[in-house]
């Protein structure tokens, strides 16, 4: 897990390189992908689930 400095860092360059008209965009992107992510992973759990229920 990266330290406070490195996100900071990581923030900074992100805003030269992106500018800081393009960052919301960018992060609202990262979050769609990031939901839809945990969305699908929590239906193979679920579906993992039901297999072991029905044995």
């Amino acid at each position: 897990m990266p330290g406070p400095m490195s996100l900071v860092i990581i923030a900074i360059v992100a805003l030269l390189i992106f500018g800081p008209k393009k960052l919301p965009e960018l992060g609202r992107a990262a979050g769609d992908t990031l939901r839809e992510f945990k969305n699908a992973t929590k239906g193979l759990a679920d579906d993992d689930d039901d297999k072991k229920n029905a044995k």
